[in-house]
């Protein structure tokens, strides 16, 4: 068979090493490029089209876990972490192999033949991908920021730059200090996701941060809608009244 295209992707020079230093046994693979981040991860993926890469989880820019979120044709993957116990549960289940660090000559190499014998039978790896980020949604914990691709832009918003959420069919439309950004997740999972403390589903179709609204109004008989410091209007359900009747 032809070569094996690979990239590496860590923040830390000595994970990248290790990785470089194991794969020399590997005649079948040609290293293509080492990334020290997310950004340069999708880009070099995009623009070498490899079959193989080896990803860290935690990264500062963007994590293992976003970039799987808006990698349009995901290769071959093999997961590197450190200490991420959830994401070894979401691994076991889905993923094409994962190494704990430190790992071994013999563990990596078991890996290695593992993901080029998924390579050679052309297993796709989209639905593994799609599967694995399903199951990283499930984890417990608060969003600080939400990692969104639109017109091939990679932005990062801080949560505590959003104003309000509101459901596009099957995204969600981000209403920001950055802009406005659809986001392919559900209500449901924002609502979970960010701090109750700070967000409110105030309707079927919206999600708003608590200190941006500026009054409720009653709109109509038994209707009533928030106004935002923007001067915005959203639409607010009985239930939405009654949770902002009990915060207010």
């Amino acid at each position: 068979m032809s070569k094996i295209k690979a990239v590496i992707i860590d923040d830390e020079k000595l994970g990248r090493d290790i990785i470089k230093n194991y794969l020399v046994r590997f005649d079948v693979i040609e290293l293509a490029a080492e990334c020290s981040n997310g950004f340069e991860g999708i880009k070099a993926i995009n623009d070498l089209k490899p079959d193989l890469i080896f990803l860290d989880i935690q990264m500062p820019k963007i994590s293992g876990f976003e970039m799987l979120e808006i990698i349009e044709e995901p290769p071959v993957i093999i997961f590197t972490t450190a200490f991420d116990q959830y994401a070894l549960k979401a691994f076991e289940v889905n993923a094409t192999d994962y190494l704990l660090k430190p790992f071994s000559p013999e563990r990596f190499t078991e890996a290695v033949n593992k993901a080029v014998k998924q390579i050679e039978i052309k297993e796709p790896f989209a639905v593994k991908a799609e599967a694995l980020v399903k199951t990283n949604d499930e984890r417990e914990g608060y969003l600080d920021r939400i990692v969104v691709k639109m017109n091939q832009k990679i932005s990062i918003i801080p949560v505590s730059e959003i104003s309000y959420l509101e459901a596009q069919d099957d995204y969600v439309m981000i209403h920001s200090a950055q802009g406005r950004f659809l986001k392919q997740k559900t209500m449901r999972f924002f609502e979970e996701h960010l701090d109750p403390k700070e967000f409110v589903r105030i309707h079927r179709t919206h999600i708003v941060k608590l200190d941006k609204v500026k009054q409720i109004e009653l709109f109509e008989k038994e209707s009533y809608r928030v106004i935002l410091h923007s001067g915005e209007k959203l639409p607010v359900s009985k239930s939405g009244y009654q949770k902002l009747k009990e915060i207010f």
